[in-house]
């Protein structure tokens, strides 16, 4: 360190000395005062300060191989489903038609009011991707206009048992594809109306006999709804609700969902009784819950109705219910068959959390009667 100061000295001193001569050969002389350097010692002995490490990037999940992301669920699903095109079953939901069969491993299942008399019963609209493994679905009834449209967001194939008269009109459509009244009779001792089921086989029938493809085809608009993934849930900072009280607007049914903690999910609940599957006796649940706001009207003196849920009526209220929490959300559906876009309040659009979906078409006039706990 010594010898370092003093070359460096040194160095300084000939400067100066050679400034000075320079200085005599000009006319005009300026005196300079020395310059004073500071020499600083470096500490050989001191730690390097230590390079900040970037932030880890969040991994991506990693599916199994074979195996893509469902459209309707975001749940890992056979890869050879990819394109397969789901069906939408209409489902009786009156006290006689239980108990039900198949509901457990659907993957979207809508509520709507069916008909103004008894009540406003309600119907479920059952949306399947993977038909090919079901065992037995139903019982299967009518078809409303309402569920056209709605299947026809999905790109599904409706399954029913006729409809009223005018409904032909509703069918017509190209994106309308349906089955109708094909499906197996099962005798469990009840009337008629309530024996028809899909069981193993008669969709893979129904296909070969039509001119429909099993895939997506030009009235698939893409992927109805964007999902978070498995490992990253999405928690609303949203109202409580864990109990989902649809005794008023659904009064006939009865309908209410309940969140159960240990399982995460919403149990369905209907009659005032937990909803079992005939078969194996599992309750029917739901990762995420839908409420859609709709208008109401009657189609013929029998109490047949429809929602008002495009075009310019095809906008209103909702809310997103999902983990015990709900937000408010809005919706906008243009066309017929077009999806309807569900918002949250500050505009971003809707995501949910992986997993199956209830949604329930709420008439209007009754909006103000849905509790939540």
């Amino acid at each position: 360190m010594k010898k370092k100061l003093i070359v460096l000295t040194l160095c300084l001193t000939l400067g100066i000395s050679l400034a000075a001569c320079g200085e005599k050969e000009d006319k005009e002389t300026v005196k300079q005062e020395p310059v004073q350097a500071e020499i600083i010692p470096i500490d050989e002995s001191a730690e390097p300060t230590p390079e900040e490490e970037p932030e880890e990037e969040e991994e991506a999940e990693v599916l199994p191989e074979g195996m893509v992301y469902s459209e309707l669920t975001g749940l890992p699903i056979d890869a050879s489903l990819e394109k397969q095109k789901p069906i939408a079953a209409m489902v009786d939901n009156e006290s006689k038609a239980l108990p039900h069969f198949g509901l457990n491993t659907a993957d979207i299942i809508y509520e709507m009011v069916n008909s103004t008399a008894n009540d406003r019963v309600t119907r479920l609209m059952v949306v399947y991707k993977d038909w090919g493994n079901i065992e037995q679905l139903g019982s299967i009834r009518s078809v409303r206009p309402t569920h056209i449209w709605v299947a026809g967001e999905y790109n599904a194939v409706i399954c029913h048992d006729g409809g009223p008269f005018y409904i032909d009109q509703y069918l017509a459509h190209d994106y309308a594809q349906h089955f109708s009244g094909i499906f197996s009779r099962v005798n469990n001792g009840k009337a008629r109306e309530f024996t028809e089921y899909i069981v193993k086989g008669d969709l893979e029938k129904a296909f070969e006999k039509s001119s429909y493809s099993t895939e997506y085809d030009d009235y698939y608009e893409g992927p109805h709804f964007k999902f978070s993934t498995q490992s990253k849930q999405i928690e609303l900072e949203g109202e409580d609700a864990k109990d989902i009280d649809l005794s008023v607007p659904f009064k006939h049914n009865k309908s209410e969902l309940k969140y159960d903690e240990s399982l995460g999910e919403y149990v369905y609940y209907v009659y005032g009784s937990r909803h079992d599957d005939g078969k194996t006796g599992e309750p029917l649940t739901f990762k995420n819950v839908i409420l859609q706001e709709a208008g109401l009207f009657q189609l013929d003196k029998n109490g047949y109705c429809a929602y008002t849920m495009f075009g310019d009526t095809g906008k209103g209220d909702g809310y997103y219910i999902t983990n015990g929490k709900a937000v408010k959300i809005t919706w906008t559906k243009t066309g017929e068959n077009s999806i309807t876009h569900f918002f949250l309040e500050n505009g971003e659009e809707l995501t949910l959390n992986a997993g199956k979906t209830y949604i329930g078409i709420v008439p209007d006039d009754y909006w103000d009667g849905v509790t939540l706990n």
